[in-house]
């Protein structure tokens, strides 16, 4: 089993170095981070279990010395700016394309005044996008192309999806979340108590000429965006924000990602 672990390890840590590695990070930073996730993880779990997590629990579980502890458990992260524009940035896209107040008669996000108590950009931010500032989200959503002003001054969504392609911060950060998601819902499955297991397929097939992919690439992107559309649309039905109050217990994160791979097959693999 061990073994099985250390191979899966390595597979999951190599495009990750190979990004790091790139960006000049040392792998004593890395080792120091995952030294704090592991402080985090085990500070977590020692208060869900004990009731409190002393420096020294954690020294014990962690195996590493109470001083380790002390000192990377001030270690600066920033874990808000990036990640939470981008979630309040996805948010208020979702909401333009899905909420009666802002889409057309058919469905279609409808061109917004940018000032108004309702049906307006500033109506739109409030409810979808928490306390950031209308201008900041309007310069943030032109910054990505996502929008542009109309011939009569409205705003009009020209983007299905938040992509910021040309930001590299926003790109890491995206990076952090979604890969965070993936590998929990792995782990998830992979608890024998948890019966009902998280949706997690894929299909790939290992010798496809490169002209092939020239002609899935595009019909790959209108599929999966046409399957998220619907799931967007489910999902918005049901979320407080859309709805209102809904009636149910809890306050729940879910949805549904989906990503395209692919690589040149190693000489040894085929």
């Amino acid at each position: 089993m061990q073994k099985t672990i250390y191979a899966s390890l390595y597979r999951l840590f190599t495009p990750l170095v190979r990004l790091l590695v790139k960006k000049g990070i040392a792998h004593k930073e890395l080792g120091d981070l995952i030294k704090r996730a592991y402080i985090d993880v085990s500070e977590q779990e020692l208060i869900e279990t004990k009731g409190k997590a002393t420096a020294s629990a954690i020294a014990i579980m962690t195996g590493m010395t109470r001083k380790e502890v002390a000192t990377l458990r001030d270690m600066p992260l920033d874990q808000g700016g990036q990640t939470n524009r981008y979630n309040r940035a996805v948010r208020v896209i979702s909401g333009w394309q899905v909420d009666s107040e802002f889409t057309t008669a058919k469905g279609k996000p409808r061109i917004l005044p940018l000032h108004g108590e309702s049906g307006s950009f500033d109506a739109l931010v409030a409810r979808y996008s928490g306390d950031m500032p209308v201008k900041a989200m309007l310069d943030e959503l032109e910054r990505v192309n996502a929008v542009e002003v109309s011939g009569n001054g409205g705003l009009r969504l020209i983007a299905d999806a938040y992509l910021p392609t040309n930001d590299e911060k926003e790109g890491l950060a995206i990076l952090g979340v979604d890969t965070a998601l993936l590998i929990d819902t792995i782990r998830y499955n992979l608890d024998p108590h948890n019966e009902e297991k998280r949706y997690q397929r894929k299909v790939a097939y290992d010798n496809l000429p490169e002209e092939a992919l020239l002609e899935f690439r595009p019909y790959m992107r209108i599929q999966a965006q046409k399957l998220l559309d619907q799931y967007n649309q489910w999902l918005s039905e049901h979320d407080r924000d859309v709805t209102g109050e809904a009636e149910g217990t809890g306050r729940m994160r879910a949805g549904v990602g989906i990503y395209y791979f692919e690589e040149p097959v190693d000489k040894s693999e085929s």
